[in-house]
């Protein structure tokens, strides 16, 4: 009776291990018939890794490491982050105040004392959540950014008023760093942060011309031509991405209150961290995108369900995050979809060399594409077109856009967005009125838009 027992309980753990591997290999397979689907459309060129409570459930390469189409990509491939970058002078900065080096409620003019009298105003911790006041800029260098900082007469807003996605706040954070370590900033870096982590296939300013790294290219395959001569920017493999997040979202590198720091966030913006959450003291979701010349990378680290997602592309297609969250959908066993085209993607460049005929493409989209082009956030990619075009002083144009978009039936938030750039817009104009009656309006659509309150709190002082 007793081996009879042991036989039953033997055969129901098969059972119980073959049931469980077989599900395994469904979820593989839907992860790979999306992943294959979405590059047989052309939305995603680039490597991709899916870790469920600490199991990799998919780990895979997909298309070309330049334009040339001569290599294929490979694991080992190392890609540029873009602005995730930040997440490494944040966490240097907070390591610091960690080692009594410093303290986020230090003034800048403490550490550089060759800019002028703005910077006594300016804490440390405004750098990180960027809410320092110094103007967007578009400085390809470090020496012009710190020409511009020399010049600057005043600052855009009073420090921790509003928010602006300003480089110059990031430049700051590197001298400041190399400043207290005495080590330049990729040295710090390297012996501080990546040796710590065992993270070997990660390099600062490493050209993109190195063998090892990929080569950016665009929807028709023409190479990026790199002009950038920003220095700090780590070239990194995909393993050595999920390294990086996994463990300083363990605190393995700085603690927990530094991360509650760095994950602040001013009126629903970026934070040092992208998006980071925490609830009842405990993090439980991080996700940061970057993107810079075509190349684009999001990794995702949804805490509670243990489940990590990490996308990098040489071929930037701005779907990372619709394939993110189909990824996380077949891991949950819900439905999901394979993203189409972006329309913002073939949208900008059209705008942007004819305004009319850009309008043009956008109708026949609207009219006849809707099969091809992702349609289902409409108002985002009029907003990011008339933000590409903001970029480059065309302000007009952008108005129209974001005028089109507050015709459109959308949510009051994106309502709130849309007059609040209508709003930047005549400010960089110097429509000083038109300026002050769309902040109002984005304030009246949401009241809670503190980058509205604060802008407008600037214009009418």
């Amino acid at each position: 009776m007793r081996t009879f027992r042991l036989k039953l309980i033997c055969l129901a753990l098969l059972a119980i291990i073959s049931f469980s591997s077989l599900a395994q290999d469904q979820i593989r397979n839907r992860l790979d018939s999306l992943m294959q689907a979405a590059h047989g459309l052309g939305v995603f060129n680039g490597n991709v890794v899916v870790v469920h409570r600490g199991v990799i459930q998919y780990r895979n390469s997909f298309g070309y490491a330049d334009g040339s189409r001569s290599r294929r990509l490979s694991l080992d491939m190392l890609f540029d982050i873009g602005s995730i970058s930040k997440e490494f002078n944040g966490a240097a900065l907070l390591l610091l105040q960690q080692r009594g080096k410093l303290l986020l409620t230090d003034r800048l003019s403490q550490y550089l004392k060759d800019l002028p009298s703005w910077s006594d105003s300016i804490q440390l911790k405004h750098l990180i959540n960027y809410t320092s006041g110094l103007p967007i800029t578009g400085a390809m260098s470090d020496q012009q950014i710190l020409d511009e900082l020399k010049s600057l007469k005043a600052l855009a807003f009073r420090p921790g008023n509003a928010y602006a996605y300003s480089y110059s706040n990031v430049y700051l954070q590197r001298r400041i760093i190399e400043r207290v370590s005495g080590q330049t900033y990729a040295a710090f870096i390297t012996e501080q942060l990546l040796k710590p982590l065992q993270m070997h296939h990660t390099f600062l300013d490493l050209p993109v011309t190195a063998p090892e790294m990929t080569r950016a290219f665009d929807s028709n395959f023409k190479e990026s031509n790199y002009e950038q001569q920003l220095t700090g920017w780590p070239r990194m493999s995909i393993d050595d991405l999920y390294n990086w997040l996994v463990k300083l979202d363990s605190y393995q590198l700085i603690t927990k209150a530094s991360m509650q720091a760095l994950a602040v966030d001013f009126g629903g913006n970026e934070s040092s961290l992208g998006h980071a959450v925490f609830k009842n003291d405990e993090l439980t979701w991080h996700q940061h995108h970057g993107s810079n010349y075509n190349y684009e990378a999001l990794m995702t680290h949804d805490v509670a369900n243990d489940i990590v997602v990490i996308l990098m592309t040489n071929s930037q297609q701005f779907k990372v995050n619709a394939l993110t969250n189909s990824i996380i959908a077949i891991l949950q066993g819900k439905p999901y979809t394979v993203p189409k085209r972006s329309l913002y993607l073939d949208m900008r460049e059209k705008v942007l060399a004819d305004f009319n005929e850009g309008m043009a493409f956008y109708r026949e989209v609207k009219e006849h594409q809707r099969e091809r082009y992702d349609l289902g956030f409409e108002i985002g990619d009029l907003v990011n077109t008339g933000k590409y075009l903001m970029r480059r002083q065309k302000y007009e144009e952008a108005i129209r856009l974001f005028q089109l978009g507050t015709s459109l039936p959308i949510q009051p938030g994106d309502y709130s967005y849309a007059y609040q750039l209508i709003a930047d817009c005549y400010a960089k104009m110097g429509v000083k009125q038109l300026a002050i009656v769309y902040y109002q309006k984005a304030i009246e659509k949401d009241p809670t838009n503190a980058n509205a309150k604060g802008y407008l709190a600037e214009l009418v002082r």
